[in-house]
């Protein structure tokens, strides 16, 4: 028995040995990708690896307290949500008469058709409708036009028929 003990003790030795090797290198690999993904500077990939290559699981104790929160990743969609959000937020021009959203450059509301801008006839440049000079090119507009309330009904008085000799 103390014969077989001593011929099988190296092999189970040596598997132990084989096995916390393999823990050990698959745990610096861990580290590498992990750390490739949350950062791109090669002197923070060279430190982490080699505080898991020299401390083994207290290395790995110590860069998992210290690595990044998030991932490149992860912080690439956080940016794009944070402009999503103020792109949002951003003052956008709406529509006086349906209270839609439209865009800067629209003349009219594609919604209810009220016209929302005009066109400078001098420098073709899109001209708020209540302005009296073009800014962009100092030619002065038209006053606009006022929508006349109520119209005129009033048909005109027909006069009798004369003869030619006016009697």
């Amino acid at each position: 028995m103390l014969s077989t003990l001593k011929a099988i003790g190296p092999i189970v030795v040596a598997g132990f040995v084989a096995f916390g090797l393999a823990v050990w290198f698959s745990i610096i690999v861990w580290t590498f990708i992990d750390i490739r993904s949350r950062s791109r500077d090669k002197l923070v990939w060279v430190f982490a690896i080699a505080l898991v290559l020299f401390f083994n699981v207290f290395g790995l104790v110590v860069y998992l307290i210290l690595r990044p929160h998030e991932t490149l990743m992860q912080a690439y969609e956080r940016s794009l949500e944070e402009e999503a959000l103020l792109q949002e937020i951003e003052e956008r021009p709406i529509c006086p008469n349906c209270r839609h959203r439209v865009e800067a450059d629209y003349r009219v509301c594609p919604h209810c058709l009220t016209k929302l801008r005009d066109v400078c006839a001098h420098c073709n440049k899109l001209v708020e409708l209540d302005w009296a000079v073009c800014p962009y090119c100092t030619t002065e507009r038209k006053a606009p036009l006022a929508f006349e309330t109520q119209q005129t009904t009033s048909m005109p008085v027909l006069q009798p028929a004369t003869g030619t000799d006016g009697t």
